[in-house]
Parts: C-alpha cells; structure tokens; sequence
C-alpha cells in the first residue's frame, strides 16, 4: 500500500496549536474517528498512547510517528499534523517535535505496516521534504505536499 493513500486532505492540519504529547494524540485520534465512524476517538487515543508507553515514537529532527493497531479498523489510516510550537515528545534526540504522522492499521495487520513506517520515515529524513512540509501554511496545501512527495517514492 502507498503511504499517500492512507490520507485524506480532512486528516491534515498545518501549523495546529498543541500544547502536549497527549493532546496531539487526542487530535489525531478525533480525525480518524471524524472520517471512520466505526472508529471510537477515545479507543484509539488509548491505543496510541498505549503504544508510546512501549517507548516514544518521536524519531528525531522534530519528527514522530505515532502508530497502533485497532480492532474494527478494515485499512491504514493515516494523519499528518504541523504544529505551531514544537513540544515535548520524549523524542531520541532530546529535540521537541512540530511534524506528526500518526498511522492505525488494521489489528490483524501483517507486517505490511513496518514497511509503511519505513516508507514514512525514508520520506522524512530528506531535509527539502521536511523544509516543504514544515513551510505548508494551511491545511490543503500540507495535504497537496504530503500527497506529492509520498506519490514520488
């Protein structure tokens, strides 16, 4: 599966103000549930935030990539999320994180996800996609970048 398939221009938003690791969860988990209702937000807030007990997702450079499986869940959804002010994701490095893209597969998902992951990060570990991504001033243009670069791979 195509990382850009896993996104809707609904589960992007540029320059978000968030204040916390939780509450960017809480978000990603409300986009998800807002565009699958079979989703409840709140289950799936606890399964991200289940997952980041194991150990932060936050990769470094200002990135995370926050993921869990989810019962009812039929395909990988993703979100994509800017912030306005970095924060606190316990991240490798030390550094605070202002890019997050948040992927819920499937429960009995095969290890289709890990490649997924890997296909996210390879993107983000290029500097001009992080510099396009970071510069996206509104939510649609986020979604057209995001859209663009992970098409390209």
């Amino acid at each position: 599966m195509n990382i850009h398939k896993t996104l809707q221009a609904s589960r992007c938003r540029a320059k978000l103000d968030c204040s916390s690791k939780k509450r960017a969860l809480e978000i990603a988990a409300g986009l998800i549930a807002a565009d699958y209702p079979q989703l409840n937000a709140d289950y799936v807030f606890w399964q991200l935030l289940g997952r980041e007990r194991l150990g932060s997702t936050g990769l470094g450079q200002g990135i995370a990539i926050p993921h869990c499986r989810v019962a009812n869940c039929t395909t990988a959804i993703g979100t994509l999320v800017t912030l306005a002010e970095a924060i606190d994701f316990e991240s490798i490095d030390g550094a605070p994180v202002d890019l997050i893209f948040t992927l819920v597969v499937p429960e009995q998902a095969s290890d289709e996800h890990i490649v997924m992951l890997a296909d996210i990060a390879k993107v983000f570990n290029n500097a001009d996609s992080l510099k396009r991504l970071r510069d996206a001033r509104d939510d649609q243009v986020l979604f057209n970048t995001t859209i663009n670069l992970f098409s390209a791979c």
